[in-house]
């Protein structure tokens, strides 16, 4: 892992990309800026391993990462993935409690990091930037349980489906196409992520590929008609 530079307008333009610091003032944003950390991270190495102290928060700038836990019984389980203008580790900048997943990058990726302790020290002086963090934190804790809700009342059709649009309007926001938009991610990744059999999700993903909505390659897919996949989420 090496460190590279960045510029404070490009940091500051990226902050405002992640929703935890999106409702932040100008001056605000420039707070913050001044406190980040640029890392790179390998191909395949790890961030941070589930159970390590929490101590920093990350943003991507480029690249891909994921959360992954492994089950007792040696299964790898992918939790989320993390593109440019994603937050993870963010529990960090509040609480330090330990790791609940590990986070590995699936390619070279560039990222800034945040230190807890400076941002405690932020927090501390600028006591409105405090209120505004946590608030919208409590937002995103409340969208993840809202989704989540929704997930418990879904076909596999549609957890599947809807993971799927989420990856492509992620793929679209880095300035991917309207269409034929490559997303990297194994049958077993995406089952995952919908909670989901990896056997129901491949019967889904072929009734899609028969459909010339997607096709499929190793390790990643196509997708032709993002649209239509709107057609499978209810």
């Amino acid at each position: 892992m090496q460190a590279m530079s960045s510029s404070s307008e490009d940091t500051i333009a990226l902050l405002q990309r992640v929703p935890v610091f999106s409702t932040l003032l100008r001056e605000e944003l420039e707070r913050v800026a001044q406190m980040v950390v640029p890392r790179r991270f390998e191909a395949g190495e790890i961030v941070f391993k589930e159970g390590d102290e929490g101590s920093t928060c990350y943003v991507v700038r480029s690249g891909r990462a994921r959360a992954v836990v492994e089950h007792p019984d040696g299964r790898t389980i992918t939790l989320a993935h993390f593109g440019p203008g994603d937050i993870f580790g963010e529990m960090a900048m509040l609480d330090g409690e330990r790791r609940s997943a590990t986070v590995e990058s699936i390619e070279e990726t560039d990222a800034i990091a945040i230190l807890s302790a400076d941002m405690h020290r932020l927090l501390r002086e600028y006591p409105d930037i405090s209120v505004k963090l946590i608030a919208a934190l409590g937002r995103r804790l409340r969208e993840t349980n809202e989704r989540l809700a929704r997930q418990s009342f879904q076909t596999v059709q549609s957890r599947v489906a809807a993971v799927l649009a989420d990856m492509v309007s992620s793929a679209r926001a880095e300035g991917g196409a309207e269409r034929d938009l490559v997303i990297t991610a194994t049958q077993a990744e995406l089952a995952q992520l919908a909670g989901s059999s990896r056997e129901s999700a491949s019967r889904f993903l072929a009734v899609l590929e028969r459909a010339g909505i997607i096709t499929q390659g190793r390790g990643k897919l196509t997708v032709h008609d993002p649209e239509a996949l709107g057609r499978y989420v209810y």
